[in-house]
Order: structure tokens, then C-alpha cells, then sequence
């Protein structure tokens, strides 16, 4: 399977609108692996939108961010307007040449992001040994997109101890780790060679807002930070991030939501035939036989899901938001 290629990314309607100009309206965006019940916006401050955002409001972002995230060193965290932004930045704070492995396949924005920064880059199967060569830069995302792997921070600490050993950096991306709080090792930022990237948007529904965090090292999120510029977060999004983070009982009611409504599509794929290949509780990898056309058929119907156009039968699909919109990829899958 190798989907850690070139890829459209998910999300443009306008393109499905055009080319299935007859499908049911509203169109429903399954493609994007966010959370379909987002968190509640609260009331904002009307000056949010007229001033800069201040020093204050970075600091309540970063404490609730700290707080739900496990982190005790405030030296070791920095938000950004997004994990993207991120992604493509960090390769430029090491030394062009290093080799990078990236465990794949997985998102198809690392692997461009460093090669573009004059590194070498390769990808893995697998964690590699610790008693085989190791790479200057170590990169997996936790859970993996698009399949859903993950990994148990008991196998990925000791293979971090030797690649910082050796002035090494492992990168860990999880985006999706808000469902598993259990596979993060954002309690260990701060310490060196670990730099891991968060993203606000999927977990939280909010992916407009554009917030995202990277843990690490000190003297790399001065390097970070510096690379952005001053106010870099947007002030709604400071205000809103730090009220959703610091939301213990939403988040455990979202997570438990996610789990319910995965079960339940699970069993229609089953039922329909599909091959479960991976995923998380934001969404499902499946595999469906080539004589069927998926992606024309949920055309047809007004969804749109992620395809992959060098693996042809794999599509990733988000949650259905509603009971109508269940019961159209139901007819789909049925049929």
C-alpha cells in the first residue's frame, strides 16, 4: 500500500460540486478526518476581532494547552495557526543532509516538507532496531493517517534515548492523539531529541480555526517562534483553544460520542462488504472490491470521501454528522 505519495487532500466540494453537478445538496465532506460535533464556540469578546492578541491571552492558550496536554515545562511548548505550518518549518531548524525515515505510509506532507529542506529522505516499514544503524531524524505519526497504527510509548522511549544519544531528533505526529491519550508523549517535551506536533482542529471539529502546538526542546521552540513572528495565533482562536482544552468533561463526552458513532459505521461497512484495512474513532480506512466505482457512487449521493489515486479501491471516510446523512452512505454501501 503506498499512499504516502502525492495525494489530492480532502475537502474540496467546489471540484465534487462541479463534477457531480446533480448529487442531493448540502454536500457532506467525509474526506477530512475531522470531528463532525465540534465544540461549542463560546461567546467571544467583540475586541478579540479589533485588537492584537495579547500577551495574556497567548499565556491562557499555553497554561490550558499545558494542562491537557501533561506538560510541566512551559519552556517546551509554542501554538502555531495549525500543524501545517509546522510541518513544513521544522525541517528547515536542522542542517540540510540529514537522513530522515519516515514510518509510512503515512500524511503526505512530511516527506516533501524535509526533502524540500535538503534532507534525505526515506521511507520505513516499521520502528527500526535499536541495535541496527539509526537515522539523524526519526518521523511517525501516532495514531497513523491513514491507517490507524499506533504505537506504545513503552517501545518509543528507549529508541528515543539512543537517537538523542546520538544527536538525533524523533519526530512524533499526533494529530489524532486527543482519542488516545495514552499513546502521547507530550509529558516528555522539554527533554532532548523528542519534538512532537498536536493539532487542535480534527479532535475539536474546529479545523477553520487553525491552531496547532509543537512540544520539543527549548532551544527549538525559540527557533520556532522565531521563524513565525509575533502573534502568530490569531486571538479568537487563543480564546476559543483555550477554552475547549481546558473542557475535561467535553472532551471525555467527545471521545466517548467518537467511539459510539465508529462502532456503528463500522458495522455498515461490514455489512456492505468493505474491507476494514484501519483507522481511528475520526475515521475509517476500507477497501472496497474494483468492479465498484466508491468514489462516483458517494459523488452521486452528495458525499465526498478521501480516495487514493495510487491505490486504487482505498478510501478513508470520516464520520456521517447526522441520521440523513447515514442513511445516504448507507444506500451507497448497499447497494
Amino acid at each position: 500500500m503506498d499512499v504516502h505519495g502525492a495525494q489530492p487532500h480532502g475537502g474540496d466540494l467546489g471540484r465534487m460540486a462541479a463534477l457531480f453537478p446533480d448529487a442531493p445538496r448540502p454536500w457532506v465532506d467525509l474526506s477530512t478526518g475531522i470531528n463532525p460535533w465540534p465544540y461549542p464556540l463560546p461567546e467571544l469578546d467583540p475586541a478579540l476581532w479589533r485588537r492584537l492578541p495579547s500577551a495574556a491571552d497567548e499565556q491562557a492558550l499555553k497554561q490550558a494547552a499545558m494542562s491537557a496536554y501533561g506538560i510541566t515545562d512551559p519552556d517546551a511548548i509554542l501554538a502555531a495557526p495549525g500543524s501545517q505550518v509546522l510541518i513544513s518549518g521544522l525541517p528547515f531548524l536542522r542542517p540540510a543532509g540529514a537522513d530522515v525515515a519516515i514510518i509510512g505510509p503515512t500524511y503526505g506532507e512530511h516527506a516533501p516538507a524535509w526533502a524540500r529542506a535538503g534532507h534525505g529522505v526515506r521511507m520505513i516499514a516499521d520502528l527500526p532496531s535499536l541495535e541496527g544503524p539509526l537515522p539523524d531524524v526519526l518521523l511517525l505519526v501516532n495514531p497513523n493517517n491513514p491507517d490507524g497504527r499506533t504505537y506504545d510509548p513503552a517501545r518509543l522511549l528507549p529508541l528515543l534515548a539512543e537517537i538523542s544519544r546520538r544527536g538525533g531528533w524523533m519526530v512524533v505526529d499526533e494529530a489524532f492523539c486527543d482519542l488516545r491519550p495514552d499513546l502521547s508523549l507530550a509529558s516528555h517535551a522539554g527533554g532532548e531529541g523528542l519534538i512532537v506536533l498536536r493539532s487542535f482542529g480534527k479532535f475539536y471539529g474546529l479545523g477553520g480555526l487553525r491552531l496547532g502546538f509543537l512540544l520539543g526542546p527549548a532551544d527549538i521552540i525559540r527557533a520556532m517562534a522565531a521563524r513565525l513572528g509575533p502573534w502568530a495565533v490569531a486571538g479568537p482562536a487563543l480564546a476559543v483553544g483555550a477554552a475547549a482544552l481546558a473542557d475535561a468533561d467535553w472532551q471525555a463526552m467527545a471521545r466517548n460520542r467518537l467511539a459510539t458513532a465508529t462502532a456503528t459505521v463500522l458495522s455498515l461497512y461490514l455489512k456492505g462488504g468493505f474491507e476494514l484495512v484501519g483507522g481511528t474513532d475520526l475515521f475509517t480506512l476500507v477497501r472496497c472490491d474494483r468492479t465498484r466505482d466508491l468514489f462516483t457512487m458517494l459523488g452521486r449521493a452528495g458525499l465526498l470521501a478521501r480516495a487514493f489515486t495510487n491505490c486504487p479501491g482505498l478510501f478513508r471516510l470520516g464520520l456521517p454528522p447526522d441520521s440523513v446523512t447515514f442513511d445516504r452512505l448507507a444506500f451507497v454501501l448497499m447497494r
